[in-house]
């Protein structure tokens, strides 16, 4: 039964870690023939590689994005197996936004894990290595922080991308100009500039390369109406039209991630409680530096997925 208040969210780069969902296939074995499909179609071992690989390879883009995309499915169908609560909308952080589309009944799982790998590698050659860079700026308005990134821009791409919490907000560009602009949000009052270790400046239009790429891909895949809705990055609203969701994964390659306005939204419709589906709580941390009042539950342990299987029955 779909519960009104309830929505799924879904993480994108960064939530991978080796061991990951380890003690749910053992509670859970069916959790691993989600992971067996995507090996055979992937021609690697993505359970093995998640469970004794390094946390350096599973980092590279061209993994994590399968990777992750494979875990919440994988999550979702033992969540929906356990006889879980459906929610009434689904919204992913970038590449968790393709993990809501395969949830959401849009696109079939190894269709988008077949497009979710070339968005991958898209993306991860479309700028050369270390001509591109991403830094989290901590403690400092968006505004001040569009203003520090077009004063020391010179013509350079590097601009806010990630609107992840207040406060928290990644900028991505050319190496040099986020370079300059981290030490110009730190001369505006920012906390910290971190440069991440990211493969390439995503969400810019230095990405346009990979969406171009990916749009021929995408032609000859089906796409489906949701049959739950999903909030797409791009628009921060809903859409039923299959033909306006493929042009939406290929603008959010280049577009910004408005996470807060994203979780504001579903606040509007009705939204108390957030299952973060995927391994780790990054998205779950963000949310509640956002709202406060929202309860968010996890499901990247065995203990975390029966407590938010309860919590929201």
């Amino acid at each position: 039964m779909t519960q009104p208040n309830l929505a799924f969210v879904f993480p994108g780069q960064g939530s991978q870690k080796i061991g990951m969902l380890a003690d749910i296939a053992k509670q859970h074995e069916s959790l691993l023939e989600t992971f067996d499909g995507a090996s055979e179609q992937l021609g690697y071992d993505l359970w093995d590689l998640s469970q004794y690989g390094s946390q350096e390879e599973i980092s590279r883009t061209e993994i994590t994005q399968p990777l992750l995309l494979t875990a919440s499915v994988a999550i979702w169908r033992l969540w929906q197996s356990l006889d879980g609560a459906m929610p009434a909308a689904m919204a992913g952080h970038s590449l968790g936004e393709w993990s809501a589309l395969v949830c959401a009944g849009v696109v079939d799982f190894l269709d988008a894990l077949n497009l979710v790998q070339k968005r991958a590698k898209y993306m991860q050659t479309a700028v050369p290595a270390g001509q591109g860079g991403m830094t989290a700026i901590v403690g400092l308005e968006d505004e001040k922080i569009r203003d520090a990134c077009n004063s020391v821009s010179n013509g350079a791409v590097v601009t806010p991308v990630n609107f992840n919490a207040p406060g928290q907000v990644v900028i991505a560009g050319e190496a040099e100009a986020v370079a300059r602009a981290g030490e110009a949000c730190k001369d505006a009052g920012a906390k910290r500039a971190l440069p991440l270790p990211v493969s390439g400046p995503f969400h810019t239009s230095l990405m346009q390369p990979a969406a171009d790429k990916l749009v021929k891909d995408m032609e000859d895949v089906d796409f489906n109406s949701p049959q739950i809705p999903v909030i797409h990055n791009v628009t921060v609203s809903a859409e039923t039209d299959p033909a306006v969701i493929k042009q939406l994964m290929i603008r959010q390659i280049t577009g910004p991630v408005p996470w807060v306005s994203t979780l504001e939204k579903l606040a509007e419709m009705g939204v108390q409680t957030l299952v973060e589906c995927g391994p780790g709580r990054v998205l779950s941390g963000l949310n509640r530096r956002i709202l406060r009042d929202l309860d968010n539950q996890a499901t990247d342990t065995l203990d975390t997925l029966q407590a938010a299987v309860s919590a929201t029955k």
